[in-house]
C-alpha cells in the first residue's frame, strides 16, 4: 500500500533522512537516538516527511537494498554512506509513498547537493530514473527470494520460521505494517468511556481496547498536545499489550511492589494508577538516562514510587532485604514483537544477540526470585516472540527452582504456549508480548 507523505521541495528533509539512516545503518545507532535531534533541526513543515522517510527506509529497506544493488553499476565506496542512504531514500518514495514520482526524484537530486555531494546529483538522477523505467520489473525477480520479498535479513526470517513455524507468516507481514497509537487512559481521573467522549467531541476517532480495562487506540497517530487532559496525566501513550501487564500483577493494598527493567515508566506509571493504595513501588533500571523518563512520568501523573538506578541482576547492590509482593520483569528481549514500532531492529539485532538475551534474562529471573516472599507472584515479560525467550526461559526456571509454579494465564487474548501466554503482532492490533505467572510456594 502506498501512504501518502508531503512533497514539496523539502530537499533538507530528505538530506536529514539520509544522515539519521547513515548513523543507524552504517555506525549502529538507534533511531530513537539518531532521529530526534534531526528532527529539532527542521522547520515544523518538514518534520513529518522526516519520519516519514527514516521509518519507511528502516521497514523496507532489506528489499530496497537488492534493488539498489541492481539498478548500480558499482556500489559505492564505503566513505558514501550517506549517498547510499540517499538513494534508498529515493526509491522508498518511488514505491512506497504518493509523492509525484518528478518531485521525489527533483528533491532527492537537490538533497545531495544540500548535503554537500554535487558530484552525486548526477548519480541519484540516473539511479532513479532507472527505478522508474524498470524497477518494478526488478522488484518482481528480486521478490522471488523470500527474504527481500517480505523485507527481513536472512537469519531474523529463519528464526522466525524455527521459533513459530506456524505463526511466521502472520509475524512478517505485521512487522511491515504501522502500528497503531495506544491511549492508557487514568481511571483516578474518569473511566474510559468518558475519556472516549471527550475525544469524539474534539473530532478524535477512537475506539476502545476490547481486552483491555483503559485502552483506547486511535483511528490516526496524533501529537500528544492534541491529546485532550494529556499534560494533565489523565492520559498515557502506552500499546495495548503492555497495559495487560499490571491487570496481570493485580496489586493488592499495602503490598510491596518491584517493577524492574521499569523504564521508561510505563508499567510503573498503570500500577500506581489502577492500585494507589501500595505500601511502596520500586522501580528499577540500570539506565540512567531512560530513568529520567520515568521521573518526568510519574510527575505528569501526579505520581510517587522509589526511583532505583542499578542492576537487577545484582540485589545486593541496591535491595534493603525486605521481600516484595509482586514482581513484574519486563525484561530486555530481542523485539521481535515490536518491529513494526522500531524498524531499526532490522538493522541493529544480530543473530547472536539471541543467546546473550536469553542469557541475561535467566540471571534476572534467578537474581530476583529471592526477593518476592512466600506467595507472592512475578510477572515475567517480553517484547519478543522466540520460544527460547520466552516458554523456553519459563520452562528452564521451573525445572530448577522448585519453590516455584506457574499460574495459568487464562485470558481471551492471545494464545497459550506450553507456559505462558503469547500475543502475536497485530493482532487486535496490539504489538508482539509474551506474559507468564510465576507463584513462590
Amino acid at each position: 500500500m502506498r501512504i501518502k507523505a508531503p512533497a514539496g521541495g523539502a530537499a533538507e528533509a530528505r538530506g536529514a533522512a539520509a544522515g539519521v539512516l547513515a548513523q543507524v545503518m552504517a555506525e549502529g545507532r538507534s533511531l530513537s537516538t539518531a532521529l530526534p535531534p534531526a528532527l529539532a533541526g527542521l522547520p515544523a513543515q518538514e518534520r513529518a516527511l522526516l519520519q516519514e522517510l527514516c521509518y519507511g527506509v528502516l521497514r523496507w529497506g532489506p528489499r530496497l537494498e537488492v534493488l539498489l544493488a541492481r539498478l548500480m553499476t558499482k556500489p559505492l565506496r564505503e566513505k558514501e554512506r550517506v549517498v547510499h542512504a540517499l538513494l534508498l531514500v529515493g526509491l522508498y518514495q518511488l514505491f512506497y509513498t504518493r509523492i509525484p514520482p518528478y518531485a521525489a526524484v527533483a528533491g532527492t537530486v537537490d538533497a545531495a547537493r544540500a548535503l554537500g555531494k554535487p558530484w552525486a546529483a548526477g548519480l541519484v538522477n540516473a539511479v532513479l530514473r532507472g527505478a522508474q523505467k524498470g524497477g518494478e520489473a526488478l522488484l518482481a525477480e528480486v521478490d522471488r527470494d523470500e527474504c527481500v520479498a517480505t523485507a527481513h535479513p536472512v537469519w531474523l526470517l529463519e528464526s522466525l520460521r524455527a521459533g513459530r513455524p506456524e505463526q511466521w507468516r502472520a509475524i512478517v507481514a505485521a512487522n511491515n505494517e504501522r502500528a497503531p497509537m495506544f491511549l492508557r487512559v487514568n481511571r483516578r481521573h474518569g473511566e474510559r468511556a468518558a475519556y472516549l467522549a471527550r475525544l469524539a467531541a474534539a473530532g478524535i476517532d477512537a475506539t476502545a481496547v476490547p481486552r483491555t480495562e483503559c485502552g483506547v487506540v486511535l483511528a490516526r497517530p496524533l501529537d500528544v498536545d492534541q491529546l485532550p487532559g494529556f499534560a494533565a496525566g489523565e492520559v498515557s501513550i502506552q500499546d495495548g499489550a503492555a497495559q495487560l501487564a499490571a491487570e496481570l500483577l493485580d496489586a493488592q493494598p499495602g503490598e510491596r511492589v518491584l517493577d524492574a527493567c521499569a523504564a521508561p515508566g510505563g508499567k510503573t506509571c498503570h500500577i500506581l494508577e489502577r492500585q494507589p493504595a501500595l505500601r511502596e513501588l520500586a522501580a528499577l533500571d540500570h539506565d540512567a538516562a531512560r530513568m529520567t523518563r520515568v521521573h518526568e512520568n510519574l510527575a505528569r501523573l501526579g505520581l510517587t514510587a522509589r526511583v532505583i538506578v542499578n542492576d537487577a541482576a545484582r540485589p545486593d547492590a541496591w535491595w534493603d532485604g525486605a521481600r516484595f509482593d509482586r514482581i513484574v520483569l519486563d525484561a530486555p528481549c530481542a523485539g521481535l514483537g515490536v518491529i513494526r514500532r522500531h524498524p531499526d531492529i532490522k538493522y541493529l539485532r544480530r543473530p547472536e544477540d539471541i543467546a546473550a538475551l536469553a542469557a541475561l534474562q535467566s540471571r534476572l529471573l534467578d537474581a530476583l526470585w529471592p526477593l518476592l516472599r512466600a506467595g507472592g507472584k512475578l510477572v515475567y515479560a517480553t517484547c519478543s516472540v522466540l520460544p527460547q525467550e520466552n516458554e523456553m526461559q519459563i520452562q528452564r526456571f521451573l525445572q530448577q527452582h522448585t519453590d516455584a509454579r506457574e499460574h495459568v494465564i487464562a485470558a481471551a487474548w492471545g494464545r497459550a504456549l506450553s507456559h505462558g501466554r503469547l500475543i502475536l503482532p497485530g493482532e487486535e492490533g496490539m504489538d508482539g508480548f509474551y506474559y507468564a505467572c510465576l507463584e513462590k510456594t
